[in-house]
């Protein structure tokens, strides 16, 4: 029986095209700026994106750390999601690491209101610290890929030009809500001083994520990341998986969403509850109270039948749709999530 993992887009394999690219890549040290294919998909990354320069990083984690260090000083306060993955997946690295103090605003489905950041801005006062960067994410994990529209994306970033502090993107799916919007990725990245955007994720590459901005930003951001141990050498035969996954992978993810809205209503049908209004990507937050089982229970079934998801509280369950998952494979994942249940 063959397993259909639904746990996230980041199991995917790499694809035959990339595997051909990592094994001819030209390299060279990185770190002395001589991996030409390391440069050559950084210069890919910020053209795509709109942005001045492009840092390879290993993990979005470490361009999301990467950012905060450039943007803010230690002890600023720095305003984001209650539920984004930089405060609850990011092992604390806004505070352990980058010495900043997380306020989390709650947003509607993920997405953070201009009123309601307006309202959390720090005034000027000797005993607060000091509002020096705002947060998004886009789309948005947690919310289940709910996806920030471009008016959205805008309107927060002129709130924080207005009140002088730079706007950060974690776009570690930035390319999966650019396609469900229907408008260029630059476009969302437009409002933003520094983008993160992960190539492991929905475009399938084995490793790796880009951190955007200005040349100023980047050059900062890049002695950053040789502190944090993360100066890579002979990394082309890791980066020539992202260039591929830049160059081929982006445009299918529209197939990505479809498949997971035929499985949202599909499991919706075995009697999960399941919000269709919010299935905007590839991702589905499923409720298991209705079946009289906790989200582990569940699970745990469904991996007796080689169907894999995750568990993320005790009666909400998350199933993402990547490239290894045809509409063929949702059907038969259907069919044997109902045989169990």
């Amino acid at each position: 029986m063959k397993t259909i993992d639904f746990r996230s887009d980041t199991v995917t394999q790499p694809t035959p095209a990339m595997r051909e690219a990592m094994y001819t890549a030209e390299v060279g040290d990185d770190v002395y700026g001589e991996d030409k294919t390391v440069n050559r998909l950084e210069e890919l990354g910020a053209t795509l994106m709109g942005k001045e320069a492009a840092l390879f990083v290993s993990s979005g984690t470490q361009g999301n750390l990467l950012a905060l260090m450039v943007h803010c000083q230690r002890g600023d306060e720095v305003i984001l999601e209650a539920d984004s993955h930089i405060f609850l997946y990011e092992v604390g690295g806004i505070s352990a690491i980058a010495g900043l103090v997380p306020k989390c605003v709650r947003g509607h489905g993920g997405v953070l209101q201009v009123a309601d950041v307006l309202n959390n801005i720090r005034a000027d006062n000797i005993h607060f610290p000091r509002t020096s960067l705002l947060c998004l994410e886009n789309t948005h994990n947690r919310a289940g890929g709910a996806v920030t529209t471009l008016p959205q994306m805008e309107s927060l970033g002129a709130l924080a030009n207005a009140h002088g502090f730079p706007l950060h993107l974690d776009g570690a799916r930035i390319f999966n809500a650019a396609v469900a919007l229907g408008v260029p990725v630059s476009a969302l990245a437009a409002p933003c001083a520094s983008v993160s955007v992960c190539l492991s994720k929905g475009l399938g590459a084995p490793v790796g994520s880009l951190l955007v901005g200005s040349r100023a930003f980047v050059a900062k951001a890049r002695k950053l990341r040789k502190m944090l141990g993360g100066g890579m050498r002979q990394a082309g035969v890791i980066a020539a998986a992202g260039i591929v996954a830049l160059e081929t992978m982006t445009e299918r993810l529209a197939d990505d969403h479809a498949n997971a809205r035929f499985l949202a209503e599909g499991l919706l049908d075995i009697g999960f509850q399941v919000e269709l209004a919010r299935v905007e990507t590839n991702i589905v937050m499923a409720q298991t109270a209705s079946l009289g089982l906790t989200a582990e229970e569940v699970v745990m079934r469904l991996a007796t039948v080689g169907v894999k998801a995750s568990s993320i509280e005790k009666h909400i369950m998350r199933f993402v749709t990547h490239h290894h998952i045809d509409r063929a494979a949702v059907s038969e994942a259907l069919a044997r999530i109902s045989q169990v249940l």
